[in-house]
């Protein structure tokens, strides 16, 4: 039996879907943070549950070969990189090895082509999206990334995977609360003003948005913070107040107020140019969205003759992809902002072959469907939790040739596909992407193809 607070050697037999070192002692499974696979470790037992149990790393006796000195001062304590601790072809090995094994495991899927993860040539500073919670320590401004498993602020003067310019800013931005003193946000008590820095980057085009989080209506000396902003960033093209006073752990509220430049900023991906607001969901990875967007499309194997369904469709970035060779794209997403922007989207880049739709997929879907409108491909890029049943049943019936899926969850991207192959449906192939380097995250897409006699 485990006992906490005693010490022992383990050997790490494998990772978990969170990134965590896996061993076992006298058939009890132990879960050790910062531990990798391969690797034989000095534990202390910290927590025992009745069949598992979680052990803190003491010391590496013998370390893996993939093992490397993490790039970021916060890595053991900011919940943000787990996996910076990994080489970044142990990482694409990990990633790998997590698809197939709830592939597998979940899905029960077997034979079937996973390919290997296609990962950056430059796995640093690529994302497009920084958010900054706010805090007060011993009366001193801290602005990082949440710890892990809470929301404690790990402070940390610059981040390895954002855009450099978001350093840039939030240092502006924090000396400017400091000089004013200006009170920041505490979640316990619902007091303070200032809550998040959030930027937005344009990759293609360097523009910069700044989104200031704010619990209240407005925010003293702004004009003075928007002056040291362009003054110190003249990337900056767009600065807003966001408004959110609600006790809760969303970062933006609804309401959004220019204090300075552009409504949007843009960029572009692929040959596709978008307008992208405070609050427009945009792949944080433009450079890994382009390469599984183009994945998606080849898994379409479109002529030009099909309509396609492209659901969960966001602001319409698969849309437009598949709109380069569909005769017809019908986008839904539940998200009526999203669906605005789609729309915007698709006149800005002068394509005139896609409706959208706002509502929930599986209510949507049905009505089209009994109204004799039916796709040769769906596209489904749904949210974690996969899709809704309702709608796989639907989809089952009006029986399209081919199913790409698009996921960032592999365990319900198994246990989705494991119900499309009991309903007619082959999986084909899986080609994993690394959209989210130095974490555990990984995105998918997937070609399945319809096998059942048609009409029946």
């Amino acid at each position: 039996m485990l006992e906490k607070n005693k010490n022992h050697l383990i050997d790490i037999t494998g990772m978990t879907h969170e990134g965590q070192g896996v061993g076992r002692i006298e058939g009890f499974a132990v879960f050790v943070d910062g531990a990798l696979e391969g690797e034989r470790v000095e534990i202390k037992i910290v927590k025992v549950n009745k069949n598992f149990g979680f052990g803190k790393l003491v010391n590496i006796i013998k370390p893996s070969g993939n093992r490397i000195e993490p790039f970021c001062e916060a890595f053991k304590h900011c919940g943000g990189c787990s996996l910076q601790h990994l080489d970044y072809q142990g990482q694409l090995d990990y990633k790998d090895r997590l698809v197939k094994d709830n592939l597998k495991r979940i899905g029960k899927l077997e034979n079937v082509i996973v390919h290997n993860t296609i990962g950056m040539k430059e796995p640093l500073n690529y994302r497009n999206k920084a958010q900054f919670p706010v805090a007060s320590e011993d009366g001193t401004v801290i602005t990082g990334f949440y710890a892990r498993r809470t929301h404690d602020v790990i402070d940390s003067a610059e981040c390895g995977i954002q855009d450099k310019s978001s350093d840039r800013i939030r240092k502006i931005i924090r000396g400017f609360i400091e000089e004013k003193n200006i009170s920041v946000y505490d979640e316990k008590t619902g007091k303070g003003l200032l809550r998040h820095i959030m930027t937005r980057v344009g990759f293609r085009t360097g523009e910069v948005m700044v989104v200031i989080v704010i619990n209240g209506s407005g925010l003293p000396f702004h004009n003075e913070l928007v002056t040291r902003l362009i003054a110190g960033a003249p990337e900056v093209k767009s600065i807003f107040l966001n408004i959110n006073t609600g006790d809760t752990n969303v970062i933006l509220g609804n309401k959004n107020v220019k204090v300075y430049g552009n409504d949007t900023i843009t960029d572009y991906i692929g040959k596709y140019k978008f307008h992208i607001s405070p609050l427009s969901f945009f792949q944080v990875n433009p450079v890994q969205t382009e390469v599984l967007y183009t994945k998606a499309l080849e898994y379409a194997d479109l002529t030009g003759n099909e309509t396609v369904f492209d659901l969960y469709c966001g602001i319409g970035t698969i849309s437009l992809f598949m709109s380069q060779k569909a005769r017809k794209v019908y986008g839904v997403e539940v998200v009526e902002d999203a669906v605005r922007d789609a729309r915007r989207n698709a006149e800005i880049n002068g394509v005139g072959n896609i409706e959208f739709v706002a509502g929930e997929a599986e209510k949507i879907i049905p009505g089209m469907y009994e109204r004799g409108i039916r796709a040769d491909v769906v596209v489904v890029d749904p949210p974690r939790k996969g899709c809704d049943e309702t709608l796989l049943g639907t989809l089952t019936d009006m029986q399209p040739d081919r199913i790409v899926y698009v996921s960032c969850n592999p365990a319900t991207l198994a246990r989705d596909l494991n119900y499309l192959e009991k309903h007619s449906y082959k999986t084909v192939e899986v080609q994993p992407v690394d959209m989210f380097p130095w974490t555990m995250h990984v995105e998918c897409v997937i070609m399945m193809t319809y096998c059942g006699l048609k009409g029946k």
